[in-house]
């Protein structure tokens, strides 16, 4: 497919508002883990972390966790070798503005928002998408329930830094989780952005917690992680007879809080339970999440697929003016 020759941020002069240009943005989600999204395939928006926080703001701007830029990756001075193949990348941005490798609900949402925008189309096969972690391949899959198809993101790699001795013990870190009255063991799952997966016995336990507040982990991470609790519920036959796994997960997000959902958390969880489960445990797992259920199959070669819905809810003009940047 040949791509559209790339463009400025459409923008639209307000009527009888000649000072004000609005930024035309697009806002969708990915199991309720939300996205202002911006058509900036030319690379000509200032995408400051002021800017971001103002769109992302859930009382004077649109609210979201986190701004998805469409942009040609030619016009991405920081981009990655990795990515340098790629026609588009996504420059995700957390809710307060800091960078962040991958999103793999954001993922979703781009592909979904590329394909609306006529610059993919899912039949002439995957779209290959530059991130700052390296490159995500997507394809649409059937849907768990719905209509609505479902999109898959090659996740790429998932790895264990602190090897198998962590596995063993429960946990190379330490995490005093808000709601919960002892520390618990956690795991390092790196997933091209950090993350920290804690096992809670009870869903009790994952009621309580409170995730307005910063888990502590300790050793702190150099970068920051984003930590996942996690409730195995047991395991089924798939129709097909595919042994599947279940877990329910609330995940706090570094630079964001506690969202609704993570696509790289839901991969890290996967890959935490499998690894304590040992090696019967299921490579397909569902992991449900306030804002719904994704799916997750674990490969030998230590890659990844996460399949889950993509939404795009609205179009909107914004008045960069009113944005409390």
């Amino acid at each position: 497919m040949t791509a559209p020759t790339p463009v400025a941020p459409h923008v639209e002069p307000a009527v009888g508002r000649p000072d004000v240009t609005p930024l035309a943005v697009t806002k969708g989600h990915g199991t309720q883990n939300d996205f202002v999204l911006v058509d900036d395939r030319s690379g000509a928006l200032d995408l400051t972390p002021a800017l971001v926080r103002g769109l992302c703001d859930r009382h004077a701007g649109l609210g979201a966790d986190g701004v998805i830029r469409l942009v040609a990756t030619a016009r991405v001075p920081d981009a990655p070798d990795a990515a340098r193949g790629t026609t588009w990348f996504m420059d995700y941005r957390n809710a307060d503005g800091s960078l962040a490798q991958m999103c793999g609900n954001g993922v979703r949402v781009f592909a979904r928002y590329a394909h609306r925008l006529g610059l993919w189309d899912p039949a002439d096969g995957a779209l290959a998408v530059g991130t700052r972690a390296g490159v995500r391949s997507v394809v649409t899959a059937p849907a768990l329930d719905g209509d609505e198809p479902w999109f898959t993101v090659g996740m790429g790699a998932v790895t264990l830094p602190a090897g198998p001795g962590a596995i063993a013990t429960g946990g190379d870190v330490q995490v005093q989780v808000a709601g919960l009255s002892v520390t618990r063991p956690g795991l390092s799952v790196d997933v091209g952005n950090p993350h920290t997966v804690v096992v809670l016995a009870q869903e009790a336990d994952l009621d309580r917690v409170d995730l307005v507040v910063a888990p502590v982990v300790e050793p702190v991470p150099a970068d920051g992680t984003n930590v996942e609790l996690v409730v195995p519920l047991g395991e089924l036959a798939a129709a097909d007879g595919t042994l599947v796994g279940r877990v329910r997960m609330r995940v706090h997000e570094r630079g964001v809080g506690e969202t609704r959902s993570c696509g790289t958390g839901a991969v890290a969880a996967a890959a935490a339970v499998r690894a304590w489960g040992g090696p019967q445990a299921p490579d397909v797992w569902l992991v449900d999440v306030p804002g719904g259920t994704v799916r997750v199959t674990l490969h030998a070669d230590g890659q990844a697929d996460l399949a889950g819905p993509a939404v795009l809810v609205a179009d909107a003009q914004v008045d960069l003016r009113a944005l409390a940047t």
